[in-house]
């Protein structure tokens, strides 16, 4: 049962959702946070939905159902490999389109350029080292819903802030139970994401 549940919450709180979770955070809960019309903030968050996480992870399935991906839990690096170039490239064709599109608010591309950078440097590392993606986004969604509670007082952070904290613990808990990775590759993915999330949207709305 334990297992079971331990797989859910890899599956559910999976690296890829963490744009679409930032994403809604600055739209919808931190509205102020950008100057995008309603009208534009949605069209755009679907992008993010389409770009970020339902083609990437259509194409992951694609790759295991090919036979190029032995297991979607990736529990090697060669598994990674692959899977993580392709997703890199997605984030950059957003990253692009949204750069192509700052006269609606530059924040946009800055937004997904600090997730995009974090992406490529954890795909870099994937080819030597097996640093938890789950925890690096972890990591990221921690810093962002920190840095919108001190940037903005109109954001009640304090209930986000703690299942934020809870999720952290419980998908890293999770990712050690399913022996994914050792407790180094966890510490490093979090103390990774949560530095450069933390710095680079720091600077951002300074």
């Amino acid at each position: 049962m334990q297992r079971i549940l331990s797989l859910f919450i890899s599956v559910v709180f999976q690296p890829l959702i963490i744009p679409t979770l930032v994403f809604g955070l600055i739209f919808f809960v931190v509205p102020e946070s950008t100057s995008l019309p309603l009208e534009f903030k949605t069209r755009i968050f679907y992008l993010i939905v389409l770009s970020t996480f339902a083609i990437p992870m259509i194409t992951i399935f694609g790759l295991r159902l090919s036979g190029t991906l032995k297991s979607l839990h990736m529990e090697t690096i060669q598994d990674r490999v692959i899977p993580f170039s392709i997703t890199s490239a997605y984030y950059l064709l957003t990253l692009y389109f949204l750069y192509d599109k700052s006269e609606l608010d530059p924040i946009l591309w800055q937004v997904l350029g600090i997730i995009t950078s974090t992406v490529l440097v954890l795909t870099l590392v994937t080819f030597f080292w097996k640093m938890s993606a789950h925890m690096t986004g972890m990591g990221g969604l921690l810093a962002v819903v920190l840095v919108l509670g001190f940037k903005f007082p109109t954001f009640e952070v304090l209930y986000p802030l703690l299942l934020t904290i809870m999720l952290t613990g419980v998908v890293g808990s999770s990712r050690m139970y399913l022996s994914a990775h050792r407790p180094v590759e966890v510490y490093v993915g979090l103390i990774f994401g949560f530095l450069v999330c933390f710095l680079g949207f720091s600077y951002l709305w300074a």
